[in-house]
């Protein structure tokens, strides 16, 4: 079997030349056209002077053109640095001289703010117009090049996460973390993520995020064919369910929510679908009986982070259908992978005993980017330290119950309070902040801020929310606001985001979203 993206996709286009790979909107690839105009990216690529370890930067949405992008940098040991198009012009700035990234492909819609940057960014050596990648492909040697030899721990991809300091960290990601899952479930005979001939897979997520680039990454290398989204709009999706006959996706639940709250939608809209996978952020059971009634398929709950190289536990169908204390599991890890609760010296807890869950699995990442010392603190002696808070029952159901770092999940994207704070106290109205999150129906949580003005100074929640418009990603805005005399805070002057929590959260039996 394959173990890099460069081998799985030339054996794919060998077995299955003529399947569609890939479709989004009017366009599609076959396996061969995939292979082919895959070759020509890495060729060109190679004539640029990149190769193995240059970072090679995507800004855009993901027509087809995204996933020929990712397979040419991982045959020529490039490692790709996908940026989530939402975020703002200093926010991508960082990204891109954080990762020293030398040529960045770049859609239309976002090149005048990248042009802005690259004076900036000295390491950037070219930019590519995604709607002239084909004159950019021309121009170079149609042979492949020579490329350095690749395996299974050679990085492939580079995902920036937000962090607890106000920066996102870049996780870089092996071939390994691709095909791990996959292998461990097939050896143990196991179908909690499975793939089958015949299967079309919806990639609901953005590739992005380690959920949405993991999802697609399975589906190709399953030889499946794969429905592209250039966005989410859920009535949209429901049409592409049904008219695509679309047989299995992955979704964080606000997708979902949307999906089943449609005016129009039916049970005949998802007569296709066999399993859907979600994740991301815990799920309602409220909005999970509504998802079993109106889809009528399996279900499979997947639990991970950026640094786990994306699932490492997983609630199968068959938990599903038994119900109960159950469905408020995140699962059981996959075989080959470890899960431990620790106490806050990293001793073991007893069986039931809420402490730090710990993860052991190989298809974790090889590092932060040139951070070292943030590596060794959360990856310790092969365990990853998710900063999330959860027992263990007896059967090794793994229960999430809060967050011990301050990580707000909103519609499955990761907001950091730290950030946010940082952006608010930059403004000349705001003394101090503290930002917490608060549960939300439809997205999990959302952001809700704790303000105390400068003497003298006016605010409301729309000038400040205007304020931050400039510096944060509109999904790490807060929702809600409230002014206040004083931030509470320890005796070591560390904000109290529990007592600001406690209210919101008082009437649910977990807190998290």
């Amino acid at each position: 079997m394959p173990t890099t993206l460069a081998a799985s996709i030339r054996r794919n286009a060998r077995m299955f030349p003529d399947r569609t790979a890939l479709r989004c909107e009017d366009h599609s690839l076959s396996y061969a056209e995939l292979d082919h105009e895959s070759d020509r990216t890495a060729a060109a690529l190679h004539a640029a002077g990149l190769g193995a370890g240059s970072r090679v930067a995507y800004l855009g949405k993901e027509p087809t053109h995204y996933y020929d992008v990712l397979f040419g940098c991982a045959k020529t040991g490039a490692v790709l640095v996908p940026i989530n198009w939402r975020l703002t012009a200093a926010e991508i700035r960082h990204i891109l001289a954080d990762s020293t990234a030398r040529l960045l492909f770049v859609e239309k819609e976002f090149l005048a703010a990248v042009e802005e940057l690259a004076p900036a960014l000295p390491d950037l050596g070219r930019l590519v117009v995604l709607e002239d990648l084909e004159t950019w492909k021309s121009a170079a040697p149609i042979s492949m090049p020579q490329t350095a030899p690749l395996g299974p721990d050679t990085p492939v991809a580079q995902i920036y996460t937000s962090g607890t300091t106000g920066l996102p960290k870049g996780v870089v990601l092996a071939h390994r973390t691709f095909f791990a899952v996959r292998e461990m479930l097939d050896r143990a005979g196991l179908d909690w993520i499975d793939w089958r001939d015949g299967d079309r897979s919806l990639i609901g997520l953005p590739g992005f995020h380690i959920g949405g680039l993991w999802w697609a990454v399975q589906g190709l290398n399953a030889g499946v064919t794969n429905i592209a989204l250039r966005s989410f709009v859920s009535g949209e999706v429901l049409r592409l369910i049904r008219d695509e006959g679309v047989t299995t996706t992955c979704m964080v639940p606000a997708m979902l929510h949307m999906l089943t709250t449609e005016r129009n939608a039916t049970p005949a809209h998802f007569a296709t679908l066999r399993k859907v996978v979600y994740g991301g952020s815990p799920i309602s059971e409220a909005l999970l009986g509504r998802c079993l009634a109106l889809m009528g398929c399996d279900f499979a709950q997947i639990y991970g982070l950026t640094e786990t190289g994306n699932t490492a536990v997983c609630l199968p169908p068959e938990a599903h259908t038994r119900g109960g204390a159950l469905l408020k599991a995140a699962g059981r890890p996959y075989p080959g992978v470890d899960v431990v609760v620790t106490d806050r010296h990293g001793e073991p807890l007893p069986m039931g005993s809420i402490g730090e869950i710990r993860i052991r699995t190989p298809a974790r990442m090889t590092e932060y980017w040139n951070l070292p010392q943030a590596t060794e603190e959360t990856v310790d002696d092969g365990w990853i330290r998710t900063g999330d808070a959860g027992y263990l029952d007896a059967e090794g159901h793994v229960y999430i119950c809060d967050r011990i770092k301050d990580v707000v999940i909103v519609a499955g994207e990761k907001a950091y309070p730290a950030e946010i704070e940082k952006a608010l106290e930059g403004l000349p109205a705001v003394a101090e902040a503290a930002v917490v999150g608060i549960p939300d129906d439809r997205w999990g949580e959302r952001l809700h801020a704790v303000v105390v003005l400068a003497p003298g100074a006016t605010a409301t929640p729309r000038t400040l929310t205007l304020g931050l418009r400039t510096a944060l990603a509109a999904y790490k805005i807060p929702t809600s606001w409230a002014f206040a005399d004083s931030i509470p805070r320890n005796p070591s002057g560390k904000i109290l985001r529990r007592l600001l929590r406690e209210p919101f959260w008082a009437d649910r039996d977990r807190n998290v979203g």
